[in-house]
């Protein structure tokens, strides 16, 4: 494997990001994951990449919300997503993003950085808390369609 480099993302990754989005969220298109970064970089949305040499294996994308469920501080910074080729996983690649965004977000003043996961998503889980990240709170939304 090559030298690791973690960097900042931008358009010319559009392509290999959204790859890598529709790993993560397969129910969504590639194309649309593709177009709404245009959209989310432009409001404010900031990634860093994994690259093995020139082909990005991991991508961490981060925000700054008004706040953040668990968090005390506001605004908060927030881990929007993050992905690691299965190949590439269990060497330090996501904790290596995770400080790429913590820095990101120390720069912009920011106490804290929050994230979630889904219950049922235990891998996800195990890997927040090996990045330093503490459970806060665990929710169960309810909806009833009204007709």
């Amino acid at each position: 494997m090559a030298e690791l480099q973690i960097r900042p993302l931008g358009r010319e990754d559009h392509g290999a990001w959204a790859s890598l989005r529709h790993a993560l969220w397969p129910t969504e298109s590639e194309d649309a994951l593709r177009e709404e970064l245009v959209e989310m970089v432009t409001s404010g949305l900031v990634a860093f990449g994994a690259f093995d040499g020139v082909r990005l294996i991991g991508f961490a994308e981060f925000s700054e919300r008004p706040y953040g469920d668990g968090c005390d501080t506001s605004p908060v910074a927030w881990l929007e997503g993050i992905y690691v080729r299965p190949e590439a996983r269990r060497c330090g690649i996501g904790r290596r993003l995770v400080a790429a965004g913590e820095d990101w977000a120390r720069e912009r003043n920011l106490k804290e950085l929050g994230s979630d996961a889904e219950l049922d998503n235990l891998a996800s889980r195990l890997s927040h808390a090996l990045w330093g990240f503490g459970e806060t709170e665990r929710v169960v939304r309810f909806r009833k369609v009204l007709t």
